[in-house]
């Protein structure tokens, strides 16, 4: 058996780690040590939650929105749609494709006006596209027939002009019509035809949809589209897929995918992480280090009991390895309880938010600044392990030099005054 777990060097290290009047597990300075440690490392967990929670559920509304990958006309326009639809539908890795015609406009209302982007889809393909469908609250999709000028809107916009199924919108488009008064803007008569809801408030306030052929009448494209929209069957394999299809279909086109759109903002979620995760660090480590205040005192207290131990033919590695032990306890019984608060608080921290904001009547997240309006956590056990384990090498590093200096007492000086 190993030094380490010789019985005695255990026992003692549990008997330093009692009160004096045995009335607590462990003295109060040490138990201070145990709740630093705790308490950092559950913040730590509970953070890095919160960050995968956002990234996860800004990830999943974004695709559940736009496509994966876009090909466009370099020019803004794509003359034969059909063989591009043929071309991406021969790609083994696209799992369906929908043409788009794009353009920007004014809704305005009784109540009042918002300017949106008119995307102009064909009904079937999109719901085979994306997600839209899910995110119905009201209304069908597959209202948007050829001819009949009806809009799918979001539910922040809807709300904002106060309409709903059924209640008509006048678009006014950028595109303009001389006249002898100048330059007129183009307006159209749409009737809203259903509602969806992304849970994020940059589509479901600014994004808009009506059929095709809609689109591309009040745009002025004839046969022309702006574009393809993709769905890829490995969403991270979007830039390799979309660029595949522009090689098959001739050049000639621009390619973009989910991860170059959107790449500024998950490299400052990711950025943000690690400066968290660093910063969170040094708070476990100096909860940690209090663990050198805590054996230094234990040593001091503890002359006489070494002394004696050291007369009695305990070696010096065996009194080093009694203060590693016990501060190796401190460290494992901080690191155990704080990574149990802080799975449990992760697990239940939306409903514990939702509760905080209905008593006192608040909101924590603004859906206008931060892009969703809940709390999300996502608990991922390689952040668990990894703090954990840091935590209880840092509380390990920390006992070495009150655990050599213990070891360093000698006997006749210990035992001078006793």
């Amino acid at each position: 058996m190993s030094r380490l777990l010789r019985p005695y060097e255990l026992s003692v290290a549990l008997r330093y780690l009692r009160s004096r009047n045995k009335e607590r597990f462990v003295s109060f300075i040490s138990l201070i040590s145990v709740v630093g440690i705790a308490l950092a490392v559950t913040v730590l967990i509970v953070v890095l939650s919160v960050m995968n929670g956002f990234e996860y559920e800004v990830r999943n509304r974004i695709l559940s929105v736009i496509s994966h990958a876009v090909i466009t006309g370099i020019d803004g326009a794509i003359g034969d749609p059909d063989y591009l639809s043929d071309v991406a539908a021969d790609d083994p890795g696209v799992v369906a494709s929908s043409v788009f015609v794009e353009g920007q406009g004014i809704l305005v209302s009784q109540k009042d006006i918002g300017g949106v982007k008119l995307l102009g889809v064909d009904p079937a393909a999109e719901l085979r596209t994306s997600s839209i469908g899910s995110l119905l609250t009201d209304g069908a999709f597959e209202e948007l027939q050829p001819g009949s000028y009806r809009l799918a809107i979001g539910s922040v916009l809807a709300a904002e002009l106060g309409v709903g199924v059924g209640d008509k919108l006048v678009m006014l488009t950028t595109q303009g019509t001389m006249t002898p008064a100048g330059l007129m803007p183009r307006t159209r008569r749409f009737t809203v035809a259903a509602v969806f809801h992304a849970g994020m408030y940059e589509y479901d306030r600014a994004l808009v949809y009506t059929h095709l052929a809609d689109a591309a009448r009040l745009f002025r494209m004839g046969d022309d589209v702006t574009g393809m929209r993709l769905a890829i069957a490995e969403p991270m394999q979007a830039p390799e897929r979309v660029r595949q299809v522009a090689r098959s279909y001739g050049g000639g086109v621009y390619v973009t995918d989910w991860t170059r759109q959107q790449s500024n903002f998950f490299r400052s979620i990711e950025l943000t992480k690690s400066i968290i995760f660093i910063i969170l660090l040094l708070v476990v480590a100096v909860a940690a280090f209090n663990i050198v205040s805590t054996l230094v005192m234990v040593v001091r207290d503890k002359r006489a009991e070494i002394g004696i131990l050291r007369s009695l033919g305990s070696s010096r590695s065996s009194i080093l390895w009694i203060f590693v032990l016990q501060g190796a306890f401190i460290g494992l019984l901080g690191t155990g309880f704080g990574v149990l608060c802080g799975v449990l608080l992760s697990w239940n921290l939306p409903l514990i938010v939702s509760g905080i904001e209905a008593v006192f009547g608040f909101r924590f997240l603004a859906a206008d600044v931060y892009f969703i309006s809940d709390f999300p956590s996502r608990l991922e056990w390689d952040d668990v392990l990894q703090v954990a384990v840091i935590a209880f090498i840092l509380a390990l590093v920390s006992t070495l030099y009150p655990a050599w200096r213990g070891a360093l007492t000698r006997p006749a000086e210990a035992l001078r005054h006793e």
